[in-house]
């Protein structure tokens, strides 16, 4: 159960890996946090292996130059499977004798492991840094090249190598397709835009680039990108992960190690710092969280729609704000593709796309009723007549910047 103390606590953080998704929640729920676990994509062993076979055979009846390793989890299957057709000792003897370059650490411990070792490997883990250290060793003119290739074609990195006249043998281990069940990620997608959740988890390119995908097909791209530029934290592994938020301007948090425990201690040291806000209410020390609040040391959950209209409040502290405002700070209802069946854009939405319809005062004064359920104290929340509602505090004191 969170507590206060656990840095996550009272936030919400969306997680798209498929591989080691468990591990990343673990870690995540261990800080306090409320997981949503929504796989983007999935890997999948390439059903016809011929390629690699060949790819393998290429590599050991002929020279090899340089050996460029991308990833460790496509090192590793590579091994394997060619232990499968008794390759991988003749394998392995082969990239000895190789000038091996690893593409970041995870590949360089999968190199060592095998009990190879590596003659290169980039601090960025960048694909762009190992092209521009292979070019720099020398001529490539007649060498031969072989890479590992990581779930896609590598174009920017074989292409520069052929024109700079490397003959390069292509190594497919494995691919990257979307995850069977799309639906939680078209939520996550959903709850991304409305603001319930504090920041989303990437741990690979083809991750970003399904999420972007799916809220593109809700209509929801444009919007999931503003939420990232604003109030929602996209938390990554690294640059390679981060490379098209950033293309879109996109902020984005990475550890200083490409791992997930570090991508978890980073998200934990930021995320408060960014989306938390204190104040002082009626002598109480109230700090606004995700999906939550603490009120003189007490965790107490807060619903959506509630903690919406605290937000609003909170913004302009001790100042009355009317119900028209307060209106349209609250949330819409949850549409799905069902609820728009026979109309022009019902086809292209998925679930979990969020409307966000004009409330009336009704709904303003419901939200006001459970929000003061949810805090436990009275007087937090104070009504004016005929005007609105406004935090019991001095409009005059300081209170720590947050975002949202």
């Amino acid at each position: 159960m969170s507590t206060v103390g656990d840095a996550l606590a009272g936030f919400a953080v969306g997680v798209t890996a498929a591989r080691r998704q468990e591990e990343l929640a673990a870690l995540l729920e261990r800080h306090g946090a409320r997981v949503v676990l929504a796989p983007a994509i999935r890997l999948v062993p390439l059903a016809d292996d011929t390629g690699l076979l060949e790819a393998t055979r290429a590599c050991l009846t002929g020279p090899l130059d340089h050996v460029v390793v991308t990833t460790g989890i496509g090192f590793r299957a590579w091994l394997e499977t060619a232990d499968g057709w008794g390759m991988r000792d003749e394998l392995v003897e082969r990239l000895g004798k190789t000038g091996l370059v690893t593409r970041g650490p995870k590949a360089r411990g999968a190199v060592r492991s095998a009990g190879l070792r590596e003659r290169w490997s980039p601090e960025s883990e960048g694909t762009a840094e190992v092209l521009r250290h292979l070019l720099a060793e020398g001529d490539l003119r007649g060498s031969r090249v072989a890479v590992q290739l990581y779930g896609e074609p590598q174009p920017e990195l074989t292409g520069a190598l052929r024109a700079a006249g490397a003959e390069v043998v292509e190594v497919p281990v494995y691919r990257w397709a979307p995850a069977d069940d799309p639906t939680p990620l078209h939520r996550l997608v959903g709850q991304a835009v409305a603001g319930t959740v504090d920041a989303i988890t990437f741990t690979s390119a083809p991750a970003v680039s399904t999420t972007l995908a799916a809220a593109a097909k809700d209509g929801l791209g444009e919007a999931l990108l503003e939420a990232m530029r604003g109030p929602l934290v996209a938390a990554c592994v690294g640059p390679i992960t981060a490379g098209e938020l950033t293309a879109h301007g996109v902020p984005t948090v990475q550890p200083e190690r490409a791992r997930l425990g570090a991508l978890v201690r980073t998200l934990a040291a930021d995320l408060p710092r960014r989306r938390a806000r204190r104040l002082r209410v009626r002598g109480l020390a109230l700090e606004l969280r995700g999906h939550a609040v603490v009120l003189d040391g007490q965790l107490r959950p807060i619903a959506p729609a509630p903690m919406a209209i605290l937000r609003a409040l909170a913004r302009r502290p001790g100042h009355v704000v009317s119900r028209a405002e307060l209106s349209g700070a609250l949330p819409g209802r949850p549409i799905r593709a069902a609820d728009l069946a026979g109309t022009a854009g019902g086809p292209g939405i998925g679930a979990g796309v969020l409307a966000r319809p004009q409330a009336d005062e009704h709904a303003v004064e419901m939200a006001v009723a459970r929000l003061r359920r949810g805090l436990g104290r009275p007087g937090i929340v104070e009504t004016v007549v005929k005007r609105g509602y406004r935090l019991a505090c001095d409009p005059r004191q300081s209170a720590s910047p947050a975002v949202g």
